[in-house]
Parts: C-alpha cells; structure tokens; sequence
C-alpha cells in the first residue's frame, strides 16, 4: 500500500456520511449480542452482515463485524464532495454482492436526488485490507475508480483525528506485475448550515442513567438562568434611571456614564448582516424542528396502519374481508 495518492483531487466529507456509518456498524454490532430470537426480526441488510461476521468460530468472543455500503456525492472537477451513503448486502465468504439491492437503492435515490451518483463504498475496521479489493473491483462497473471510506470502530482516546480514511486505488507495478493497490489520500470536512445544527445537538445529546435529560437540556437550562438574570438586572437599572431622573435618588454622573457607555453597545448588533444571519439560524433550527416532528407523525401513522391492517387480517380470516391498505 502506498503512503499517498498522487491523483491530486480533493476530497471533501459530509459528517451525514461518519454518521451513517456509525449507525449501521453499531447497529449491526448490538444485533450480534442479542438472542437469535430478537435478531431474526433485522432487516435484510443487517441480518446479512450479522450472520456474515457471526460465523467466524464456535468461541463466545466473535471478531468486530465488518459493514459494508456505498457512498453517493458529486464530482465538480478535481473536487469530490460525499454527501450521503446508502447499505449494502455483501457476503465476504462468498464475495457475493447483491447487485439487485444495489440498483434498487441506486435507482431510488436517483429520484430524490438525480445529481448524486456512486462514488465508491465504505467498510469498517482498522486497515484496509487485501479481501477488500476483490469488493472494489466489483463497484468499478458502476464507477471506473471508486474511492473507499474506512472507518475505524476502535475507541481510542488519545487520538484527536477523525478514525475515517479515504482511500483510491492506483496501478503500480509490483516485481514486474501490474497491481491495484490502495493509497491514501487527504480530505476535508464539509459541512451545510442544517448539518452544524444537527450535529451540535447530536454531540450535546448524552442520557444521563435512565432519565431522558441530557447535556443539551442542561446547556439550554444554563442559557435561559442567564438571560432571566440579565432581564433582573435590567430591570433594576431601569427602575434606578427612573427614580433619578424623577428626583427620587440623586444624580451621579459616573453611573450615567457608564449607562450611556453600554447603551451605545446596542447599535452593533442591530446591523443587517446581524438580522440576516439570525433569521437564517433560526428558519433552520425551526426547520429542524418541524422535520422532527413530521417524522414522528410518520412513525405514528405507519403504526396505526400496521395495526389496521393486522385487525382486518384476523377478520378476513373469518368473515372474508380485504385488508385495509
């Protein structure tokens, strides 16, 4: 493997993407641990990858699974932007990729965004590894040079980097023989204005036992002492200016001073560049909001309906009815 690509592109990563990742590797992980009763329930791609890395040896500790997934972005010139990844059924005894599920999920986030196309996939472990070229050829139908994002699942609390790797893959020649190998190449965190707000709510996010507060909540609580203190004290200078100014208490030039001295602070950030940037963090705190809330009245929904249909399908067994959706 070579230290460093020499393609010369640049690289940029949504943190949509580590996210994504994250969640299928621990979601995986926490299947694998559970009775085969609970994990026969699994999805079609995460029960494949469970009894793919469950099979390793008849010993109670199995080996850190392997997940498997492309990732889909944009290519403007020298410049690669990742914007979002997608799961994938793969077994790696076989070397097997299911080329159906790929094109279904392909064809499904072409409709919702016809720009992003396949820019290559991504796995989990320490290093790459030799099996994991046979999985890149395999993607190079699709893409002539994929790319291949490696996140490490290891804790390691001394590192201040980021465990995401992104390799490319080149052709050396090695003792005469013409060989791909991977190489690693540098890339940069991109990130939009509704992706930093979810992000800082997800980082702030820490349940403390079994109650549902959290870092955030304890950050907000903090923020709204702060400005209920800040109105007190405003309040107490207002009612100091007003019994001054009708004789009540004596006039000292000194405290005017400094009264004029933070008045003439409030004019800075009453500048247009000031409202324009307040109104567009909080559109998009409120846009998050309501996303939040649409996907909750979703899951609602869908629920409802599953019970629905189960209620009609006992009945339809009796008495004949059809299904109610």
């Amino acid at each position: 493997m070579a230290s460093s690509s020499s393609s010369g592109l640049t690289f940029k990563l949504h943190p949509l993407v580590i996210v994504n990742i994250s969640d299928h590797y621990t979601r995986v992980k926490s299947q694998l641990s559970l009775p085969p009763s609970l994990t026969s329930t699994s999805s079609a791609a995460t029960s494949n990858n469970n009894n793919n890395n469950s099979n390793g040896g008849e010993n109670n500790q199995n080996p850190p699974p392997r997940v498997y997934g492309c990732v889909i972005g944009v290519q403007r010139g020298r410049t690669v932007e990742i914007f979002n990844s997608f799961e994938l059924i793969y077994d790696p005894s076989t070397r097997s990729l299911d080329r159906s599920f790929l094109e279904k999920k392909q064809e499904l986030y072409k409709k919702v965004f016809p720009h992003f196309y396949v820019l290559g996939w991504y796995s989990t472990g320490s290093d790459a590894q030799e099996s994991d070229m046979h999985f890149h050829k395999a993607l190079m139908d699709i893409n002539e040079s994929p790319l291949y994002v490696l996140l490490n699942p290891a804790i390691n609390p001394a590192q201040k980097d980021l465990p995401v790797t992104i390799y490319e893959s080149e052709l050396h020649v090695i003792d005469g023989v013409p060989q791909l190998i991977f190489v690693r190449s540098s890339y940069l965190i991109e990130t939009v204005e509704a992706e930093r707000i979810s992000v800082d709510h997800v980082a702030h996010l820490k349940p403390s036992g079994g109650s549902a507060a959290t870092q955030l909540a304890a950050q907000l609580t903090g923020i709204h002492s702060a400005i209920k203190m800040l109105n007190s004290r405003i309040r107490v200078l207002h009612q100091y200016l007003v019994g001054m100014q009708k004789g009540d208490i004596p006039c000292e030039s000194s405290v005017l001073r400094q009264v004029s001295s933070l008045l003439r602070r409030l004019p800075a950030i009453e500048s247009e560049k000031f409202q324009d940037d307040f109104l567009m963090e909080y559109n998009d705190t409120l846009l998050i909001t309501y996303l939040a809330m649409f996907t909750n009245c979703s899951s609602t929904m869908n629920e409802l309906v599953d019970k629905f249909n189960t209620t009609y399908d006992r009945h339809s067994r009796r008495g004949g009815r059809t299904a109610f959706i």
